[in-house]
């Protein structure tokens, strides 16, 4: 029997789980960019995408962040905690690069003085614009409290995946976060993995992440292999 579909995004998939507590996330080998304009199907994209995230949200459990990761069903099915997604994307920014160094004219690559989180709203239909705080409450999107938790969190997961992909000889660059409400606790959702992180080799500076299908840079799965073999390396040791 067939799960039901709740939701397709641009490179995952969500069926209703076997109760009301847990939601099926399938991982597609489909890479988008600039909110969809540009499309592609890469083979082993979601298979590669899945296991990092698993590896990730393991790794976070362990070190006392909640996440919506339960177990893997399969390569590319993962079950997760239902969550209600709370409307706002959260980046975190340790080197200037992508849209930050367009929009304020920073060279990418530049180090940056102190930590940035920046809030976007969650929203392809408006180009997922930047918030502020005083926004995101305003519309009723979350509390003052649920962003002192969010940041808080991604504060946190900056610290943890930092020195994790340190010892995996690569620069955690900037990162999107997406969390959500599960039994009135705010978790981690979504994705943690190359399409959702910029990952620079830390000798070469050569680009592991999403930007090499963006910018038309070179072999998307070889990098994310790469990634995940680093990851496993460095883990199992």
């Amino acid at each position: 029997m067939e799960s039901e579909l709740l939701y397709k995004g641009k490179s995952k998939t969500i069926y209703a789980g076997d109760d009301n507590q847990t939601c099926i996330l399938e991982y597609r080998d489909s890479a988008t960019a600039g909110n969809g304009a540009k499309k592609a199907e890469i083979e082993g994209k979601g298979v590669l995408n899945a296991e990092i995230s698993s590896i990730l949200y393991q790794y976070l459990e362990k070190n006392g962040i909640e996440t919506h990761f339960v177990k893997m069903l399969d390569a590319t099915r993962m079950l997760v905690k239902k969550v209600d997604i709370i409307n706002v994307e959260v980046i975190v920014r340790n080197i200037a690069a992508g849209g930050f160094s367009k929009k304020y004219g920073v060279p990418e690559g530049t180090p940056l003085k102190n930590t940035v989180m920046e809030f976007c709203l969650k929203s392809d239909e408006y180009g997922d614009p930047m918030m502020n705080e005083s926004q995101i409450t305003a519309i009723g999107i979350a509390a003052k409290q649920d962003l002192e938790i969010l940041k808080n969190m991604a504060l946190r997961i900056n610290t943890l995946l930092s020195s994790l992909f340190d010892k995996c000889g690569i620069v955690l660059v900037d990162f999107k976060l997406e969390f959500g409400r599960h039994d009135g606790r705010i978790i981690l959702a979504d994705e943690i993995s190359p399409d959702s992180c910029r990952f620079w080799d830390k000798s070469t500076g050569s680009k592991l992440d999403k930007d090499l299908f963006r910018r038309d840079l070179g072999d998307l799965a070889g990098a994310y292999r790469e990634v995940l073999r680093r990851l496993k390396n460095v883990l199992q040791n």
